[in-house]
């Protein structure tokens, strides 16, 4: 019996077509019918850096663990073993030095090179995270040209629209992270610099924090912003001035303030993120040779310059043993676990040598420190199939239980690859094993074994998202570490011969339940989704996973729209004490549901009014009371919506008069009148009575659907509006979002005319006119508030992109950003 479980729960009967789908879409070569020959094509990649008498042996052991649940990520499972020159790495970090061609006095590159290097690294398929701060502030002082700085904010911009024109490898789009000290002078600048829509749409952005800044707001002390650049003349007579240590203070800030425009941006725009930057150096096992100072752009990987993420996480959903209880008590087989793990250090370890690097930079920092990163997805899963809550404190146990196993096989291995292969260049055991590094607080037998070996790898761990690789791979367990979002969904999808097929996509602990006979419609209490727990409580969960994690985690902490502002930052606070090495958060609000750029309003006149001259007759009156006498054919519609106020219900009227069709046979009906009827003209609708005056008149006039086009362009700061559904290419049906309250009722009116003379208008003719009238809530059981507001979404419009796992992710279409 429990063998038959196991298997049940591990190969369930059917492949979603999700994961079908997204297999064929992202990963799939030429010539490749299913997971078992991209499997091969990868082992037999990886396995070709070995000697050629052990070369077929590793390939067959690479090829049984990748069955086993050890993938690769994004990058690994899509390019090894093709011909395409793209890395298998997924993401780097890049140097960006203090000029703006060449190399600054300490190395490093200047910005233009620095746009080069990043610009080559994007189009080979890396996301890449930069340090900017060594740019000189606005107002410094420029020798050479006797000019004034503009700031690394100025800067940031070109990087921003690079990366706009860079086509990454695989169609994917390159992901940035963008990180500036807390001490720099346009700190400020930079902190609320995506409160401007549109501004920096390819970048994340973090604040590199210190533990004397976080001090300094405990204390109420003031801040000092520094950098070594000469302030300008200006800035020297406003009190810029020059500190023992020859750093140039430009001012000084109470700290607090500062904090508090860091965690109102974050309350508000959901950036900037925390890097807390004396931990990540502190426990790094290579700060004798290294300093850090930003990560990737999902943060998991604090890295160097020219450092590289080479990632694969390993499926901890096929480790559980009698899931749900069916057939026994459930377990976590570690020993299975840990041997997949050894096998995976070596798999990753061989990506560094198949890989193409797109810098020679790079090659040359991997040869010398080899990090790596083996990981795991599906771990809200796996708690779950072990009837644990991941909410809980039992189920932050077996989650640390997991890693510190995790943790163990992996350094374990490490050695012994050290002991084949060598361990890497610059490798030396003191200083990798000195009081606080994390190699520090292994094990004793393990620090003993590198001591006496030596390792292969500087670092082995990393907990990063896996996005598409989880839906293409893990029969869409939940995501790195997160609790799963959501059980179920609906998706429909085009077929080649044009019909439409819809079909359900389901969490896997979800389907495993069903498939042992578990009720879904009654799901035991230890089902809980990231929506369902408090933002504490997924704080917790990396409190207790981080200490065995040699890296960093990805993870984004969801908080209600309603939470309080001081708790909010109080998650920060909590989350420096308690030794994580950075935090993002999301929270979904009116502001990031909105459109946020309404154009500027025009000034207003100080004069008073002027008497205004009586006008000549306009000879549109004699076409405006033309108009037939007697009642017209009309339509009365019922138009239902949403805004971020809740649900809405409004009835508006249109007449028809029939005029002589275009060819000059018959005739067709022409909207000729709008109105809405008495009743229900409240304040917040009295635009809508003036609107329909003005369609009237518009219609008359002969330019109605121009009107109505205008109408659709109209964009508020409210939050967006739902009505109606759209439909994708692929047959999904959406929910259809509009900029506005105004918009929303020119859609409605559109359909109204369209289907009145059974056709769709020109500007209607892409929407799925049929599903106006009465929009259905989005279909997503097990997501207590349905659809979160958020930036727009590429794929389906919805201002519902959310950040999610440590990527972009539409609660309404279920689009993934560019880093899943």
């Amino acid at each position: 019996m429990k063998r038959d479980n196991d298997l049940r729960a591990q190969d369930l009967s059917r492949v979603q077509p999700i994961s079908q789908d997204v297999l064929a879409e992202k990963y799939l070569k030429p010539g490749e019918t299913g997971v078992e020959d991209l499997y091969r094509r990868v082992a037999r990649a990886l396995a070709s850096v070995e000697k050629e008498p052990i070369r077929a042996e590793w390939e067959q052991k690479f090829l049984d663990n990748l069955h086993a649940g050890a993938i690769g990520a994004g990058r690994i499972m899509s390019a090894a073993g093709t011909d395409i020159q793209a890395t298998l790495i997924n993401c780097f970090v890049q140097p960006v030095g203090d000029c703006i061609q060449g190399f600054d006095d300490e190395g490093f590159p200047g910005i233009y090179e620095a746009l080069r290097e990043a610009a080559e690294t994007m189009r080979r398929g890396g996301g890449v995270g930069y340090d900017f701060s060594r740019i000189r502030p606005k107002g410094a002082e420029v020798k050479g040209t006797h000019s004034m700085a503009s700031g690394p904010c100025s800067y940031i911009n070109v990087f921003d629209q690079s990366c706009s024109t860079v086509e990454s490898a695989g169609a994917r789009r390159g992901a940035q992270m963008g990180v500036l000290r807390i001490d720099h002078p346009d700190v400020l600048e930079f902190i609320t610099a995506k409160r401007t829509p549109g501004r920096w749409n390819n970048f994340n952005v973090s604040v590199g924090v210190s533990d004397a800044f976080m001090e300094a707001v405990a204390a109420d002390q003031l801040w000092e912003l520094v950098h070594r650049a000469r302030p300008g003349a200006k800035l020297i007579d406003k009190g810029a001035s020059q500190r023992a240590d020859g750093q140039w203070i430009y001012r000084s800030v109470p700290a607090r303030e500062l904090w508090d425009t860091i965690m109102k941006s974050a309350y508000d725009f959901a950036e900037p993120g925390i890097l807390f930057l004396d931990k990540i150096n502190h426990d790094n096992n290579l700060r004798y040779c290294e300093d850090i100072a930003a990560t990737n752009p999902c943060g998991e990987q604090p890295l160097p310059s020219y450092g590289c993420c080479d990632l694969g996480p390993i499926i901890l959903t096929r480790f559980v043993r009698n899931p749900f209880g069916f057939g026994g008590l459930p377990g976590f087989d570690f020993a299975a676990f840990e041997a997949v793990v050894a096998t995976q250090v070596r798999a990753l370890d061989n990506v560094l040598d198949v890989t193409f690097w797109p810098l020679e930079q790079q090659r040359a920092e991997s040869a010398a420190k080899r990090r790596i990163g083996v990981g795991f997805t599906g771990m809200g899963n796996t708690l779950a199939m072990l009837s644990l809550r991941y909410d809980r404190e039992e189920g932050r146990a077996m989650a640390a239980q997991i890693a510190e196993s995790m943790r163990n096989a992996a350094y374990r291995a490490s050695v012994a690859l050290a002991q084949e292969k060598g361990a890497f260049p610059k490798f030396d055991a003191k200083g990798y094993l000195q009081a606080g590094t994390f190699a520090s607080r292994l094990p004793d037998d393990i620090q003993k074994l590198i001591r006496k070996h030596g390792i292969r790898n500087s670092h082995l761990l990393s907990i990063a998202p896996t996005g598409t690789v989880s839906l293409a791979f893990a029969d869409n367990a939940s995501n790195g570490i997160e609790p799963p979002f959501s059980w179920t969904y609906r998706r429909k999808k085009r077929e080649a011969d044009g019909s439409t097929s819809e079909y359900a996509v389901e969490d896997h602990a979800w389907r495993v339940y069903r498939e042992l006979g578990g009720d879904v419609e009654q799901l035991p209490e230890y089902f809980v989704n990231a929506l369902a727990m408090t933002a504490g409580e997924h704080v917790a969960m990396m409190e207790a996973v981080q200490p065995f994690v040699d890296t960093s985690i990805s993870k984004t902490v969801n908080v209600p729209g309603d939470y309080p502002y001081e708790d909010f930052k109080n998650l920060y606070h909590q989350a420096w004490k308690a030794h994580l090495k950075g935090l993002a958060t999301y929270r979904p609000n009116t502001i990031l549901g909105s459109v946020l750029d309404i154009g500027t309003p025009a000034p207003k006149s100080e004069e008073p009014a002027k008497p205004v001259a009586a006008q000549p007759i306009d000879p549109m009156r004699t076409v405006i009371e033309s108009r037939p006498k007697g009642a017209l054919s009309a339509v009365a519609d019922k138009i239902e919506y949403w805004t971020q106020e809740g649900h809405k219900t409004l009835y508006i009227v249109v007449s028809f008069l029939p005029v002589p069709a275009a060819d000059g046979v018959g005739s067709i009906e022409r909207a000729i009148e709008f109105f809405m009827p008495v009743g229900q003209s409240g304040e917040s609708q009295q635009w809508i009575t003036a609107s329909m005056r003005l369609l009237s008149l518009a219609a008359r006039g002969g330019f109605l659907e121009r009107a109505l086009s205008d109408m659709r362009k109209v964009a508020w700061d409210r939050g967006p509006v739902r009505l109606g559904t759209y439909e994708k290419a692929d047959g999904t049906q959406v929910p259809m979002w509009h900029d506005s309250e105004v918009a929303a009722v020119a859609y409605a009116l559109q359909n109204i005319i369209a289907r009145r003379n059974q056709t769709a208008s020109p500007s209607a003719a892409p929407l799925a006119l049929a599903s106006h009238a009465t929009p259905a809530a989005p279909e997503l059981t097990g997501m207590p508030s349905g659809v979160m507001a958020g930036k727009k979404c590429p794929e389906c419009g919805a201002h519902a992109m959310i950040r999610k796992d440590g990527c972009d992710y539409c609660t309404s279409c279920g689009h993934l950003g560019s880093c899943g």
